[in-house]
């Protein structure tokens, strides 16, 4: 079941820029390291991007944020870049070129959707990390993230979040669903959010990384709780679940990702586009 998570997709595949990801560190805090000497957070970074740069978050494929990179600085990626001049992206982008170059050396992995209690005391961000498989078991690490400023270890994350575990607490009457969200002075948040961030951990791990802020489809309370199901018993190693999802994923009109998305992003673009 691994075997699949080796293969680059359509959004990690890194096209002509491949070679830059040869001499990676295969160290995975190294390897961290220098996913955050190629980009920047819009927003955690403290740097105010507009116009063009800040227009540079929907930028859905690996491949265009190295073209980007590599228009600015025509280098490896390990050499040093100055902050405000990498590429301006948002969580889903660390996790993205992390499972791109992880891959790229033959290593399972895949970008995970849900939420970091660890970002905040009294908020639970919606957020993206990678995950990759160590021989023995699936690893969550957070490559966005300095591991100097945090208690624990960003390469072995202790308490994320995946959407479907948020959302099965949230049934389960165990969560205020108004604490978890985009932002505690944004709309975005409550039983619709956790609802269409579990479509969009299913679109993840069936290899569609869209933006986090592209929506499609039509997911129910009733086709949540069913894809909760099979996620969680999934992510226990229930081969025959990870089948039924993939199969429901493939078959269902109102889950599936058939190449147009509705983007609305902290750009400021609002419409729908062909992925």
């Amino acid at each position: 079941m691994q075997q699949r998570y080796r293969v680059q997709t359509r959004f990690s595949d890194p096209g002509r820029y491949a070679a830059l990801l040869d001499d990676l560190p295969a160290d995975l805090p190294d390897l961290m390291a220098v996913v955050r000497n190629v980009l920047v957070h819009y927003q955690a970074a403290g740097i105010r991007f507009t116009g063009p740069r800040l227009a540079e978050i929907d930028s859905r494929r690996v491949e265009r944020l190295l073209e980007l990179d590599q228009s600015r600085f025509p280098v490896p990626l390990a050499q040093p870049r100055p902050e405000p001049d990498r590429v301006v992206v948002c969580c889903r982008d660390f996790a993205l070129l992390t499972v791109a170059a992880l891959r790229h050396r033959g290593v399972p992995a895949r970008v995970r959707v849900g939420f970091a209690p660890y970002l905040a005391d009294d908020w639970n961000y919606d957020h993206a990390v990678a995950e990759y498989w160590d021989g023995d078991r699936w690893v969550l690490a957070d490559p966005q993230l300095e591991p100097s400023r945090y208690p624990f270890d960003t390469a072995d994350l202790p308490q994320f979040l995946t959407a479907a575990q948020a959302w099965d607490a949230h049934r389960r009457g165990l969560i205020d669903a108004d604490n978890y969200g985009a932002s505690p002075g944004l709309p975005f948040r409550g039983h619709q959010f956790l609802l269409d961030q579990v479509l969009l951990e299913v679109a993840h791990r069936r290899g569609d990384e869209v933006l986090l802020w592209d929506q499609w489809g039509a997911i129910t309370d009733r086709s949540a709780d069913e894809l909760t199901r099979l996620l969680l018993a999934a992510d226990r190693g229930d081969t025959a679940a990870e089948r039924v999802l993939a199969e429901r994923y493939a078959t269902d009109p109102d889950l599936r990702l058939d190449g147009r998305v509705h983007c609305m992003s902290p750009s400021g673009f609002d419409g729908w586009v062909s992925v």
